[in-house]
């Protein structure tokens, strides 16, 4: 198991950690490889109850690694990506976030598969999948206009710029804004009182309160990765990673 992503497993409460703190928690497939197959034995483990993410005090995530997603583009539903996501949106058992720092891509779409979320006042959201020539993922094309209401999701995926934790509290993304160092051990604490309480009756109204909604995210989602993949090879997600790479603004003109 790589290092990158530790999965620790204690009164009923899996916790799987960002721990690539160097790269700005940046996640690569391997990484996605790790989370997804932590998801699945949790799933499956009767003892675990819970499943807290959480990164660091400065960063929770960074999105995507540049270079490896390059390198190792998704391919099909089978890949390391979609594996997670499609476990993180499918599983059945409350899962709960705490999120410092910059959350960006994947660190904020994953969030909407949580059920509970709580954040350093030092968090930054963002979706900057425009920016890069691309189109949102995660069936966050569904949920955060669902969440955020038309207007605000236009502002969050169209333009792509960080919204700080207040904001995301007065919108329903987090349940509470905390100071920085105390995040992970809210989330901790309210994964354990969830623990403690019958996991088939936590099964239940987690399912009851999604509405039958598995089916239009799993749709969604298989529809925003054709997209993606597609666009990913059109000019302007090429211009893109290339002046990210280069350390250069993009010129989108003419794209």
């Amino acid at each position: 198991m790589s290092q990158d992503i530790l999965v620790h497993t204690e009164a009923g409460v899996s916790t799987i950690t960002l721990n690539r703190v160097d790269k700005k928690n940046s996640i690569t497939s391997a990484m996605y490889a790790t989370m997804a197959d932590a998801l699945a034995s949790a799933q499956d483990d009767a003892a675990v109850r819970v499943v807290v993410f959480q990164g660091d005090l400065t960063i929770f995530s960074a999105g995507n690694d540049i270079g490896d997603f390059l390198n190792k583009p998704p391919a099909g539903m089978d890949s390391p990506v979609f594996r997670f996501l499609h476990g993180l949106a499918a599983f059945p058992k409350p899962v709960v976030a705490a999120v410092c720092g910059p959350a960006v891509g994947i660190g904020t779409t994953m969030l909407f598969h949580c059920d509970l979320v709580y954040a350093g006042d030092n968090a930054a959201f963002s979706m900057p999948f425009v920016n890069l020539g691309l189109c949102p993922e995660a069936a966050s094309s569904l949920l955060v206009p669902q969440m955020l209401g038309y207007h605000r999701a236009a502002e969050a995926l169209l333009l792509g710029e960080p919204f700080m934790a207040e904001a995301a509290l007065e919108v329903g993304l987090v349940n509470r804004v905390v100071p920085p160092t105390e995040a992970n051990a809210v989330a901790q604490l309210v994964a354990k009182k969830l623990a403690a309480k019958p996991l088939s009756s936590l099964i239940e109204t987690k399912r009851l309160m999604k509405g039958g909604q598995a089916a239009l995210v799993a749709q969604r989602m298989t529809e925003e990765g054709a997209s993606f993949g597609r666009m990913l090879q059109e000019p302007a997600a090429k211009e893109a990673f290339t002046a990210f790479m280069e350390k250069r603004r993009p010129d989108f003109s003419g794209l």
